[in-house]
């Protein structure tokens, strides 16, 4: 926990930095592969520290994640004894038939939904590749999810500033599940209208 603490506050010196934005699409993009801790913390101190470039600091995120994780697809693809490595260090060997089960079921549901909420996106990113995910699919569902998080955060940030920090740190959970609530809403009556 100490080590995860001490990287934690390492991340949020970078918003104090001129390095700010490179460090954020670094970290957006180890975080999809490798990486332990999420970029919403940079974002955040980001968007709070200048408030107009929010939205910017938004796309620099998902464009940094979405390329993290076909980095991550890449590793799962071509380098499963290496990267599996990685993957062993987020959820146990036992779990991983419980990945491989949400593939086989839900495809483009398992990036997705990995993608939005706090389940670790490295564990699908290289289960992706691995399971021989459709890239297409994997690339716009990474897009979708990946986009929705990081500017529901700056947006949230944009229209109510410093207090809405607190209110995501406490509640981002159940954000998730609310707004995946919403998409799963949307999705089935684009199906029974279309």
């Amino acid at each position: 926990m100490r080590l995860l603490k001490k990287l934690y506050y390492w991340v949020l010196h970078w918003a104090e930095t001129p390095y700010g934005t490179p460090a954020l699409f670094i970290l957006a993009f180890a975080e999809s592969s490798f990486f332990p801790i999420p970029p919403d913390i940079l974002l955040m101190a980001l968007s709070l520290s200048i408030n107009k470039k929010a939205f910017r600091y938004a796309t620099i995120c998902t464009i940094g994640s979405v390329l993290g994780g076909i980095f991550g697809f890449f590793l799962g693809y071509q380098f499963w004894e290496f990267s599996s490595k990685i993957l062993f260090n987020y959820i146990d060997p036992q779990r991983f038939e419980v990945v491989r089960n949400y593939f086989q079921q839900y495809e483009a549901w398992a990036v997705g939904i990995a993608g939005f909420t706090p389940i670790p996106y490295k564990v699908f990113t290289i289960s992706a590749g691995f399971f021989r995910v459709d890239f297409v699919v994997f690339v716009i569902a990474s897009i979708i999810s990946r986009g929705a998080r990081f500017f529901l955060v700056s947006g949230l940030i944009y229209h109510f500033g410093s207090p809405i920090r607190n209110f995501i740190d406490r509640y981002f959970n159940l954000l998730t599940f609310v707004f995946m609530i919403f998409l799963i809403a949307g999705f089935i009556v684009i199906k029974y209208l279309l």
